[in-house]
């Protein structure tokens, strides 16, 4: 009975705010590891819904295809909140859904001013009575159909982590895949005695990941079994214990994967909120900012004025690389 992980990442682009990368854990009650999540759970969840469709089934999709600023955060937040509450977590507030899924960036997130007393009710944008009625429906789904989902985690790299990490690893490349394959060794620990398919969204161009898979699990011996621009194959351990690991172009297409991009891309926006409202409080007539190049530096030049008044280090708002 096989363990699905998938992982994937929001915010490896922009200077402002954290890069945040995610896994989630599954595990399905039958003995061929390339299930078919989708068309196990059709009866609960679609990937590409219509209006209609949504309403009677749970989203899970790469975050791209459900969020946008123009469209807002609804369909993307109902989904992982009603993911949490498969798992019997239904955060409240703000910094109840970090303490869920990244309880590691609580430290953190006191040393941003932005972040400090920062509170904010959640759902956002979602209806809280639809979740209610949601997650029950979900559960009974995912029994039937012979799923559980096991985990949700995340890791947060705000500004002066990541340029440490940069600095460390040479590029921001290498330690996107390093704090990658350290969250999968952590979220691993949920799948003892029995086989587990990985499928990891590829790391920018990269399509060797063998000698990093090799460094994170020193005690077995990771196998090639192919590398290639659409993808790059793995596999250690002993038979009954077998972990597959596929790093893909397009790795949102498998369900795990998919739900990581949106825990990921979900954090990655509510962290963006607490740092807008942080300066646009302070710095009259102030656009919002996603935090990408351009626009980051139009938003950096915005702020200098206010951040030397406030004594703000440059170290923990701007990403160097």
């Amino acid at each position: 009975m096989p363990f699905l992980i998938g992982t994937d990442e929001a915010g490896y682009a922009p200077n402002l705010g954290p890069l945040v990368i995610s896994a989630s854990v599954w595990w399905v009650d039958e003995s061929d590891a390339q299930v078919d999540l989708y068309r196990r759970l059709k009866t609960v969840v679609c990937k590409s819904p219509s209006r209609r469709s949504r309403a009677r089934r749970l989203a899970i999709a790469d975050s791209k295809a459900l969020y946008s600023p123009a469209h807002g955060l609804r369909v993307l937040e109902r989904g992982v909140l009603a993911a949490l509450g498969l798992i019997d977590h239904c955060p409240g507030d703000w910094l109840e859904v970090w303490q869920l899924l990244d309880d590691e960036a609580l430290a953190h997130l006191s040393s941003m001013p932005w972040h400090v007393n920062y509170d904010l009710r959640l759902p956002l944008a979602a209806d809280a009575e639809d979740l209610a009625r949601m997650i029950p429906k979900l559960r009974r789904g995912f029994e039937a159909s012979g799923v559980r989902l096991v985990t949700l985690k995340s890791r947060a790299v705000f500004p002066e982590q990541f340029n440490r990490s940069t600095d460390e690893f040479g590029n921001k490349g290498e330690a996107l895949s390093k704090i990658t394959l350290a969250l999968l060794a952590d979220v691993l620990q949920h799948c003892a005695g029995e086989p587990v398919r990985i499928v990891c969204d590829k790391h920018g161009g990269r399509n060797f990941y063998g000698r990093l898979l090799q460094q994170q699990f020193p005690e077995t011996l990771v196998e090639v079994h192919g590398e290639s621009a659409a993808e790059s194959i793995y596999r250690w351990g002993p038979a009954d214990q077998r972990i597959e690991a596929r790093f893909r172009a397009g790795g949102e297409d498998f369900m795990p994967a998919a739900l990581a991009s949106m825990a990921s891309k979900y954090l990655r926006e509510l962290a963006m909120r607490a740092f807008n409202d942080f300066w646009c409080g302070r710095v009259p007539d102030l656009a919002p900012t996603a935090g990408y190049p351009l626009d980051a530096r139009r938003f950096r030049a915005a702020i200098h004025e206010a951040q030397l008044a406030l004594g703000i280090a440059d170290r923990i708002v701007w990403r160097d690389r």
